[in-house]
């Protein structure tokens, strides 16, 4: 009879269906929207998990491995790039709006300013930088249509 109800309560446990937990961060992102969710904060705060946003860590991934090149104004303008990325996703990561704003600016004018120096630049590191900066930009603007959208 033990064996009989044992048996019994292993087919009960092995038929129920489980659902397999998804660690992707947009499935959460679809999930609220879907239910409505509305403990968001207010609409002047920037709502955005920056540790689990896939495009801010490409950004910290391309400034932790952005090339030296060998014309040294370049090299400088790209540390004010990267200073600039970096504040940027710390006022992201903070909810500081104003910092956020002054970080982009910052960037755009490093970006302007390594788009009139990459001409003293070889064919192929020409295209290396190039590579680097569309990459950066196509992030950051996913990221401010993302924050645009909360």
């Amino acid at each position: 009879m033990k064996q009989l109800f044992f048996f019994g309560i292993l087919i009960i446990a092995s038929s129920c269906a489980t659902e397999k937990i998804n660690f992707s961060p947009l499935s959460n992102n679809f999930y609220s929207e879907s239910k409505g969710d509305t403990d968001k904060k207010s609409s002047k705060s920037i709502d955005i998990n920056i540790k689990e946003n896939v495009n801010a860590s490409e950004i910290s991934n391309l400034i932790s491995s952005f090339p030296k090149f060998k014309n040294t104004d370049i090299n400088e303008e790209i540390t004010e790039l990267k200073y600039s990325l970096q504040n940027y996703l710390y006022a992201i990561d903070a909810g500081n709006n104003s910092g956020k704003n002054r970080a982009i600016k910052s960037f755009e004018n490093a970006y302007k300013k390594i788009q009139k120096k990459r001409e003293n630049l070889s064919k192929d590191d020409d295209e290396v930088l190039n590579r680097y900066l569309v990459r950066l930009k196509t992030n950051i603007n996913v990221i401010e249509d993302s924050l645009k959208g909360n």
